[in-house]
């Protein structure tokens, strides 16, 4: 009951809860780009002990990944003091399959500041629970549990949990287990049947103005279509105390 099982120093072997909505012969993508959060915060600690925060996650998605072992490498591309660029790879067979840049900053006490404009959602017992499952196959979206006010098609307001630990066995922190659940958002409102029309997302970008707090990851999401078989999912994100930042996704739109 778990997304993946550490094998090795940098090797990891996922289970059937990671099989994917596109195709439940391959991974969906969001519990490893969690993963790769995982592997750039043990790297940080192995490497400093002043716990530099995630201010930014970049990631590149360049294809299909089996339900098979992945592994992981991590560079640091850019050291320093107070901030560092990090990048995260996550290669199957040899083969890298998702490049992570994240950017790493010095975190320092700014309480009479905070503040943000960003709306907020309802929380979630004040939503209904949706069950995904009725548009996307795959264990990753049946190992999930949501709660959803749909607005119209391409355009709700969700939260979205799990029971399932990212590594078995292994402490994962608070972000990593979130960002296993970033790529949720491109199937959770969706303009057209994924069975009409595919539109998988070829990035995914986060911005954090502050960790998330807590099992539920809220998610205020408008996906748009344009006339030229380009896309764009675009969220804020929330924790139960309020939004926490935001993710984008740049959607390839291909009329099955």
């Amino acid at each position: 009951m778990t997304y993946f099982e550490r094998i090795g120093p940098a090797a990891f072997r996922p289970t059937h809860h990671v099989s994917g909505a596109w195709n439940p012969q391959e991974q969906h993508i969001a519990p490893a780009l969690g993963l790769l959060v995982h592997a750039v915060e043990c790297d940080r600690d192995a490497r400093r002990d002043d716990g530099l925060v995630v201010g930014r996650l970049s990631y590149d998605i360049l294809g299909t990944v089996p339900v098979d072992t992945v592994e992981t490498t991590v560079t640091v591309l850019r050291p320093g003091r107070t901030i560092e660029l990090v990048e995260a790879v996550l290669a199957h067979d040899g083969r890298a399959v998702v490049r992570l840049r994240a950017w790493l900053m010095r975190s320092r006490p700014t309480p009479a500041l905070e503040a943000t404009s960003l709306p907020r959602i309802d929380p979630p017992d004040a939503m209904a629970p949706w069950d995904a499952s009725t548009v996307w196959p795959g264990g990753f979206i049946a190992s999930t549990e949501i709660r959803r006010i749909q607005l119209e098609p391409g355009r709700a307001a969700y939260w979205v949990r799990t029971p399932l630990p990212l590594v078995l066995d292994e402490k994962v922190s608070a972000l990593a287990g979130a960002a296993g659940l970033f790529d949720i958002a491109n199937g959770m409102t969706v303009r057209v049947s994924p069975k009409d029309v595919a539109f998988p997302n070829v990035d995914l970008t986060a911005h954090l103005f502050t960790e998330p707090r807590g099992d539920w990851l809220g998610f205020d999401t408008t996906v748009s279509f344009g006339p030229e078989g380009l896309g764009l999912t675009s969220s804020v994100l929330h924790d139960t105390h309020g939004p926490v930042g935001t993710v984008s996704q740049i959607l390839t739109v291909r009329p099955n």
